[in-house]
């Protein structure tokens, strides 16, 4: 099956270059699609595949338009592979993806390793990079094989593979959720509905570039309060909603937000500033 890696970029040169560095290293896909949300259009290194950048300029994130940009791009493509920028795809994770997409029909996750600050250099090694990381404490992947997710909420987009045909059949991403947030919750939700599974594969890793973080992250305040409601419409449940109760901690919606958000300010840079995560804590 023919294999598209989709990745969307928006000033994160050096986390570009390393991520078409470890795709290199393994099995290469058929082709690699460069979403550029920033204009970006530097020259690349040698590779030994196809990349194709595409133009989707922004002043913000749209996160939804960009992957179905994406989707769009790779054409005639079986498989997708979609890696956030800021991950480096492990020598198998190609191969293995792709290997789990052609048996299983669901949105299939590998698990990603956080590198802390200064983890990724020149000459990088894979086993250095394992060493390293931090594996998410939340989700729980098995050494080998694959097993479905607990539930469709711990999907997440930086790092999962799916069936062109069934992404389409899904509709793809929902571009009505603007910006950041919720829009790959909504997918595996909607996925679900469908019949479609979350599942969590064994082996290949990403590993996860470091890059400044906010908890909460006030620096997507008004796309993650629409998100959340939109999701919350939809499905009746509330997405995000550590971050939400973070929000109205701070003054910035009003208590009691289950009920319904209102919003009472935006957060002020002095805020933004301290939300920021000491670069020693991958999340």
């Amino acid at each position: 099956m023919s294999v598209a890696v989709v990745t969307l970029n928006k000033g994160r040169g050096t986390h570009l270059a390393r991520l078409l560095e470890g795709l290199a290293r393994g099995r290469a896909p058929d082709r690699c699609i460069v979403v550029e949300m920033g204009g970006d259009d530097g020259p690349l290194p040698a590779l030994p595949f196809p990349v194709e950048r595409v133009p989707f300029a922004s002043a913000g994130l749209p996160l939804a338009a960009s992957r179905n940009a994406g989707r769009r791009a790779a054409g005639d493509a079986e498989t997708l592979i979609y890696l956030d920028v800021d991950c480096i795809p492990s020598a198998d994770l190609v191969a293995g993806l792709s290997a789990a997409v052609a048996e299983h029909d669901g949105l299939i996750c590998c698990a990603v390793r956080y590198l802390p600050a200064g983890a990724v250099r020149d000459g990088w090694r894979e086993a250095d990079l394992v060493r390293a990381g931090q594996l998410h404490p939340v989700r729980h992947f098995p050494e080998a094989g694959i097993v479905p997710s607990p539930q469709p909420g711990l999907f997440w987009s930086l790092a999962f593979a799916v069936r062109a045909a069934t992404f389409d059949r899904l509709g793809g991403f929902d571009e009505s959720f603007s910006g950041y947030g919720a829009e790959d919750t909504d997918l595996a939700f909607r996925a679900e509905a469908l019949g479609v599974p979350t599942l969590f594969l064994g082996g290949p890793l990403a590993f996860h570039q470091h890059h400044a973080s906010y908890d909460p992250p006030l620096q997507h305040f008004r796309d993650i309060v629409a998100n959340a409601q939109r999701f919350h419409d939809r499905h009746g449940i509330w997405p995000m909603d550590g971050w939400l109760d973070g929000f109205a901690r701070l003054g910035l919606i009003a208590e009691g937000w289950r009920g319904g958000i209102t919003l009472l300010r935006d957060p002020t840079p002095e805020e933004i500033a301290a939300a920021r995560l000491p670069d020693d804590r991958p999340f």
